[in-house]
């Protein structure tokens, strides 16, 4: 994935059916790609929530999307996000101070013999080797998407038979809303 002209969107969302679809139409109607899209539960607030239910589980998802497209019509997209009927706030996280990670799991094709090698680069990038087969290894690494980019390039010689991305989380520093 390449981080030219990448834009990051955190959305805080009810937690219905329907929203999705109805958010994925927004960026296909302006002709955006969306380059990955982790959708996870978040944490409801007793000001998000009804009068008198306080913290209700389940009640709200963050959505982080991974966009490309032309910058001109991102702000667009974001505000007509926002409006969106079931969508708390919409913010475009690209250039802002944040923490943010991903996650890889790798099958590579290793014989006896190439073992070694594979493992000297999993352990430089701090991944770790979570399946060992008769012929292939799973890794598992974590971190900015450029580190998860650079370590399936030098594993790919040795033929990467199964790719699994989790796609970009991302936490705004400080008190910032994400």
């Amino acid at each position: 994935m390449s981080t030219a002209n990448l834009h990051t969107i955190s959305l805080l969302v009810r937690n219905k059916p329907g929203v999705l679809c109805r958010v994925a139409l927004v960026f296909a109607r302006r002709g955006y790609n969306i380059e990955s899209l982790v959708v996870s539960p978040a944490l409801s607030t007793p000001e998000l929530s009804a009068p008198g239910q306080g913290v209700v589980p389940g009640e709200f998802s963050r959505m982080t999307i991974t966009c490309s497209g032309d910058p001109e019509n991102l702000e667009q997209i974001v505000k007509q996000l926002e409006k969106l009927i079931d969508v708390v706030h919409a913010i475009d996280h690209t250039g802002q101070a944040v923490i943010e990670t991903e996650i890889a799991l790798l099958k590579v094709k290793a014989a006896l013999k190439e073992r070694t090698e594979i493992l000297q680069i999993a352990e430089h990038y701090h991944a770790k080797v979570v399946d060992y087969g008769p012929d292939s290894l799973i890794v598992r690494v974590e971190g900015e998407s450029e580190k998860l980019d650079a370590l399936i390039g030098l594993l790919k010689p040795f033929a990467i038979v199964e790719l699994v991305r989790s796609g970009k989380i991302l936490m705004a520093r400080g008190m910032e809303t994400t």
